[in-house]
């Protein structure tokens, strides 16, 4: 018996492996046919290729934080709209390239919203990256030195999902926004994407009025067919520190 399990493992079946094992310390082998085994094991084999394919999506998109689908609170009077985001959780707006636009103030759960959407894009086998938009700038201007530039664009470009967070921080300047709009260029109408930001969408503009021409075909690619979260309410953050702090009274 170890034998068979040592040789599917030289065959890089370990999903296959390890359920042979189990059936044979569960003596389930016993009372199965070999077409009713053979069909357990390959299956055991596809869902674990399957979940190792997902863990290396979520370490590859380098979220900001950790979570799911599963943990997003539905609050309508924070703009959390429930079916919104189960609509979303079906990924048809990945396969479409829609755009996804979430803005509020800070601490309401922007990037916790966009870092769910992100995860749930991994576990249906999408590649998501997660970027910081001032970081991504400067590693487009490291790419730019270089003079890598080109296939630093390319990977954004096949990226599935492309999720930039705190967009407005500061105004794009002149060469900033050329590449902006040949990222968004490049994935329009193609490969979705989601922007954070704490400016609402009718704030954009000024972001980007150093080049008008500009700023009104990134704006015309990103708003028009989007889909859209308004956050609203207190701080998260703040409500989490009153909680731990009532918590150490407590103690």
């Amino acid at each position: 018996m170890d034998e068979i399990s040592n040789a599917l493992r030289s065959l890089k079946m370990p999903g296959m492996a390890h359920y042979w094992t189990t059936m044979q310390e569960t003596r389930q082998h016993d009372s199965l046919s070999l077409k009713d085994g053979l069909q357990l094991l390959i299956q055991a084999e596809l869902d674990n290729r399957t979940t190792s394919r997902n863990s290396r999506l979520v370490k590859k998109a380098r979220f900001r934080y950790q979570t799911s689908i599963s943990e997003v609170i539905y609050d309508s009077n924070r703009g959390v709209d429930k079916q919104k985001v189960l609509n979303l959780a079906t990924c048809d707006y990945v396969r479409k390239g829609v755009s996804v636009l979430i803005t509020g103030a800070a601490g309401t759960g922007k990037s916790w919203l966009g870092t769910a959407l992100g995860h749930q894009a991994c576990m249906n086998g999408y590649k998501v990256a997660y970027h910081n938009v001032y970081r991504l700038f400067q590693e487009i201007a490291l790419a730019r030195i270089s003079s890598t530039l080109h296939r630093f664009f390319a990977k954004l470009a096949q990226t599935d999902l492309l999720i930039l967070d705190d967009f407005g921080m500061k105004v794009l300047d002149g060469q900033q926004l050329l590449d902006f709009m040949e990222i968004i260029e490049d994935r329009h109408g193609q490969k979705a994407t989601i922007m954070i930001s704490q400016l609402p969408v009718s704030d954009w503009y000024d972001v980007m009025k150093g080049n008008t021409t500009a700023a009104d075909a990134i704006l015309d690619r990103l708003v028009h067919t989007s889909v859209r979260f308004e956050l609203k309410g207190a701080s998260l953050r703040q409500k989490s520190n009153l909680k731990c702090t009532e918590t150490e009274r407590n103690d």
